[in-house]
């Protein structure tokens, strides 16, 4: 594992654990160089599918679109990275689990935006604003209104 901080191949695994959901190791690893210490995370490597951007073209999936874009939503919110890393989880079984060898970018910002629903009220708005493109308050208004609605039915 390279060094973050310095570069260097060498290193040695100072502790090791499961993550909650047992879905990840985590390890803590010290440089054998400069003696700094960083966090590795080692998942299994799965066949998540190709996305279909919106102009037709494909890319592979990658997760640190989605960490980037829900940490963006939540910035300076009481949401914290375990929960958006389980969100993130629950998106990627969701993806594994309807066998698509390819999917609609548009089909993963929609379980992104039920995940945030569900996080934080706050972030599913800004990520809402920006993924549905907002042209005027009218389209913003109405989501507000919608969100709304759905919470007094909760009640």
């Amino acid at each position: 594992m390279k060094c973050p901080f310095c570069g260097n191949l060498e290193d040695k695994v100072i502790d090791s654990r499961l993550s909650q959901d047992g879905s990840a190791t985590r390890r803590r690893r010290e440089c054998l160089s400069c003696a700094k210490r960083f966090t590795t995370y080692e998942r299994i490597e799965e066949a998540l599918p190709l996305v279909i951007k919106k102009d037709g073209a494909r890319e592979p999936y990658d997760r640190a679109k989605i960490l980037s874009g829900i940490k963006k939503a939540c910035e300076k919110r009481p949401v914290s990275i375990d929960d958006i890393e389980k969100a993130i989880d629950r998106i990627e079984a969701k993806l594994l689990g309807s066998g698509e060898r390819e999917i609609a970018a548009s089909t993963i910002g929609e379980a992104v935006m039920e995940e945030l629903k569900s996080l934080d009220e706050v972030a599913y708005v800004r990520f809402a604003s920006v993924y549905r493109e907002f042209t005027d308050i009218n389209e913003f208004m109405k989501e507000m209104k919608e969100l709304v609605d759905v919470k007094k039915k909760k009640r």
